[in-house]
């Protein structure tokens, strides 16, 4: 899976596990994250978030012949940042063959909760 010229790369996110049980990720809080007034834009913890539990789909689906799409998600935005680093750590709730739920908190690095998040995935047939 090529993540270069995406959303990915522009928002500087970086997949640091990646397991059945379990994806991480990191982004930095800067200039292409914040919003005008100098904190995480929370579009940008949406977009991590989406991010980690479509990587997570794709990895546990027939990617000869599945695909995945985010379906649903939504976004509690707990504490605010201005800079550093945050990480999404994003766990299956549902692993079905239609649909996967996920579970994804986004903390900063004292591990305090900045966003809570859940992301249903659509499983697509490709062929």
């Amino acid at each position: 899976m090529d993540l270069k010229q995406t959303m990915i790369d522009t928002l500087g996110i970086k997949i640091e596990e990646l397991t059945e049980e379990r994806v991480v990720a990191t982004m930095p809080v800067d200039e292409r994250t914040r919003q005008p007034f100098g904190l995480l834009h929370g579009g940008a913890s949406v977009a991590l978030a989406e991010t980690v539990a479509s990587i997570g789909t794709y990895n546990l689906v027939d990617q000869e012949t599945e695909g995945c799409a985010g379906l649903e998600i939504n976004a509690n935005h707990i504490r605010s940042k201005k800079d550093g680093i945050v990480t999404a750590i994003a766990t299956p709730l549902h692993k079905g063959k239609t649909t996967m739920v996920w579970d994804i908190k986004i903390v900063d690095e004292e591990d305090r909760l900045i966003c809570v998040s859940r992301c249903t995935m659509a499983v697509l047939k490709l062929r």
